[in-house]
């Protein structure tokens, strides 16, 4: 974006980021995995340190041949490539969810503001609550995969609240997510507007099929939620990378003597970095600073939407034909 354009609505939270002070190969805390793997990174490098400290000074060669080195080597690479694929492919997935869903609410709000049942007073009520309640599945869908269950209250994110049906309770407790619960208000404006001849049953039916694709998307979602990565490859992970790091000591002492607890420290900073990377893009939909800006794309379609949706009631539409 040139310097001297100002930023405008569109993707305005979502693509908003604060100037890097430091480059990034000089960054270790903010954003990065390198509290998760310090603890192995010192283990290594602390054995690596005895190692060679007996190798050199009791006279005890450790030493062993570097042969098998390289073809352990591959299959930990092998392994990392597989894990980090895996992961950024949940990442990728949980995303173009999320601009799907987005693209559909959208779609469906055009569509009710411009050909619903707007005939009267109350058409026009039912109309603006079916879109604030597609708004809302926006943000429902958002708490329901950080396990923030429940409405909040109104003090504590109005933006949200004021979206709900009024009235509304939510029956999570009772183990129906809420999405799903808003979705039967907005298919019930759907059949009201086909009763009402405002839709025609084609009409009818691609609203209906846009509204699914908004629940098969927090569908995909959920399984990316509550699907982890098998246990029996994580645990192979993890002792394939110890055994390897483990034999590393041995395998080069001879020939780098005490410059090996760098090269150890350095090669297990590299695979276990990489491995912690695949742990932290697993499940895209928290709050770190790697997951996917969900508060920032739900405010920006709820700004979108809601800004629209002003304009209609205040009979601007035609502005946007």
């Amino acid at each position: 974006m040139p310097a001297h354009r100002v930023q405008s609505f569109p993707w305005y939270h979502s693509s908003r980021q604060k100037p890097r002070r430091w480059p990034l190969a000089l960054r270790f805390i903010k954003g990065s995995v390198h509290a998760n793997i310090i603890a192995p990174i010192v283990f290594y490098t602390l054995f690596t340190t005895l190692v060679v400290f007996i190798d050199q000074h009791l006279n005890i060669n450790l030493g062993v041949p570097s042969t098998v080195t390289p073809s352990l080597s591959i299959v930990v690479g092998l392994l990392l490539v597989f894990r980090n694929s895996s992961s950024y492919e949940r990442f990728w997935g949980g995303r173009q969810d999320v601009s799907h869903i987005v693209s559909n609410v959208r779609n469906l709000s055009r569509y009710f503001m411009l050909c619903g049942p707007n005939e009267s007073d109350e058409d026009r009520q039912d109309t603006e609550k079916a879109v604030k309640t597609l708004v809302a599945m926006l943000f429902a869908m958002r708490s329901s995969l950080r396990e923030d269950w429940g409405i909040p209250d109104k003090e504590e994110e109005p933006e949200y609240t004021d979206l709900l049906p009024r009235g509304m309770q939510g029956h999570e407790n009772w183990g129906v997510a809420l999405p799903l619960e808003l979705a039967f208000f907005v298919e019930k404006y759907i059949r009201k507007g086909h009763k009402r001849g405002n839709f025609q049953a084609p009409q009818a039916s691609m609203l209906t099929s846009q509204l699914n694709a908004i629940i098969d998307g927090y569908g995909h979602m959920e399984t990316i939620r509550l699907t982890p990565i098998p246990v029996c490859y994580q645990i192979h992970m993890k002792q394939v990378l110890s055994l390897y790091c483990l034999f590393l000591p041995f395998s080069i002492v001879d020939d780098w003597n005490w410059v090996a607890v760098p090269m150890v420290a350095l090669i297990a900073f590299t695979l276990y970095g990489i491995e912690g990377i695949g742990q932290e893009i697993e499940n895209p939909f928290g709050l770190d600073r790697n997951d996917i800006k969900m508060d920032n794309i739900v405010r920006d379609a709820r700004q979108e939407i809601t800004t629209l949706l002003e304009c209609w009631k205040q009979g601007k539409e035609e502005h946007f034909l």
